[in-house]
């Protein structure tokens, strides 16, 4: 008879072969056992009756600010954030200051990250003009997530606008490489359609075509140079057509902003509402949709992006783009889930086996014995309002305040360490970097 670390007995198990009411064991961090493991013993038996266990939730796009501006966030308490709404890691990009964008500056991050940071993490290495012939060497370092390019300016001095440079970058590397994909050249031709003091003016300037002459550029570029791209927070339905036909070379990421706010939102937020590409109008949210529906979006990413509200009450357009996110992933897509929108298995293909698929993330994703025993425990009946008083994240604002959702996480076990119960963070600090196939 065996022994295990832990049992999470009498919950729902959701995995890559559907639904089933079956234990979990976990030993040394790994998952050891799954079944009926009532004969089986261990130190310690988790209850999960009533609940649903998910493969840890996995947020491929979050900005925690450290170093240089952690007046809004650092890696702490970005990823307090994270494990209190049930995401087990995350990958966290490089507009920082310093930008990440050479081995000092990653291994920094790394160092900063490591035991500090509550869930497991990786970090992405900034593309650039300058660093082009080390990313070859940049992407394959120890918990790199890729190479990460902004073709379009959001927060920070990334930028590598022309297809000269974006062809160099694709060239040099060999991994999936992430774009924030906005054509530079028409945001700069567009500026004088901002209108002062009114942030619905946003995506008037950031306008669709925007976002979609650039993706077609880089889809171009892509095939090419015979690479893989990744596009992330789409928000246009004209691209979620046009990549339909390119998934041999494309990726998709979509947002839960995207996917949950229209241009009514800058009614009721204003500038909290503000981000880079914008939140459009119901018709390119349910083009979005779609794209969720027939598979051509492959995951989710919450683009957590804060700033304080000093930052965000600046008269638009000097207020900064951005908002929390990571805290409020899972209730807000559970909500979805529970409205009809989009099936359980479906929102764990796109934040748990999706993130695996696409980046190769070795023992994550997956509930599988073998694999690292990060899991997301959620109970889908749990009504709940969200809160700004709940933010963990250090800005202490969420867009969805006041906004009532049906499905919440209420436990995050990151390799078995059960890090958040119940809405209280009951273990220290246990990041480790991910490993990726690609890597090792």
């Amino acid at each position: 008879m065996a022994h295990h670390d832990a049992i999470f007995k009498h919950g729902t198990v959701v995995n890559h072969d559907g639904i089933h009411a079956i234990d979990v064991g976990v030993t040394a961090g790994r998952i050891t056992a799954l079944g009926d493991l009532g004969a089986e013993t261990a130190d310690r038996i988790i209850d999960c009756r009533g609940l649903h266990i998910l493969p840890g939730v996995i947020d491929t796009q979050v900005h925690f600010r450290e170093p240089g501006l952690t007046h809004k966030e650092d890696l702490e308490s970005g990823s307090r954030s994270a494990v209190m709404g049930g995401v087990t890691g995350v990958f966290e990009m490089p507009n920082t200051n310093p930008l990440t964008t050479s081995r000092e500056t990653f291994f920094e991050k790394i160092r900063l990250g490591t035991n500090r940071m509550h869930c497991d993490f990786a970090f992405y290495i900034g593309g650039t003009h300058n660093n082009v012939g080390e990313l070859a060497e940049l992407e394959r370092l120890p918990g790199c997530a890729g190479v990460k390019v902004f073709m379009g300016s959001s927060t920070g001095s990334l930028l590598v606008p022309d297809d000269g440079g974006v062809e160099a970058i694709l060239r040099a590397i060999s991994r999936r490489a992430a774009f924030h994909s906005e054509d530079e050249y028409r945001l700069e031709e567009r500026k004088g359609l901002r209108v002062p003091g009114d942030p619905s003016s946003h995506p008037v300037w950031r306008d669709p075509e925007a976002a979609l002459r650039s993706t077609r550029r880089l889809v171009a570029l892509a095939r090419k140079t015979g690479k893989r791209i990744h596009v992330l927070h789409i928000s246009t339905a004209e691209e979620m057509v046009f990549l339909a036909d390119h998934k041999d070379v494309a990726s998709v990421e979509v947002t839960p902003h995207h996917l949950t706010l229209d241009e009514t939102a800058y009614t009721r937020l204003g500038t909290y509402v503000q981000m880079n590409p914008p939140v459009r109008d119901k018709a390119h949210r349910e083009g979005i949709w779609a794209g969720v529906t027939n598979g051509v979006a492959d995951i989710l990413g919450s683009d957590h992006a804060p700033h304080t509200r000093e930052e965000k009450d600046h008269p638009y357009p000097q207020s900064h783009s951005g908002m929390t996110g990571v805290q409020t992933l899972v209730p807000i897509m559970l909500d979805h889930v529970n409205a009809g929108r989009m099936s359980l298995e479906r929102f764990v293909d796109m934040t748990s086996h999706g993130p695996n698929r696409l980046f190769g993330i070795a023992k994550k994703g997956r509930i599988a014995v073998g694999y690292d025993a990060d899991l997301t425990i959620v109970d889908l009946k749990r009504t709940e309002t969200i809160t700004n008083a709940q933010v963990a994240s250090r800005v202490g604002w969420t867009p969805y305040d006041g906004v009532s959702v049906t499905g919440w996480p209420v436990g995050t076990i990151v390799r078995g360490h059960v890090v958040m119960w119940q809405g209280e963070l009951v273990t220290p600090s246990v990041g480790q970097p991910m490993r990726f196939l690609e890597a090792l």
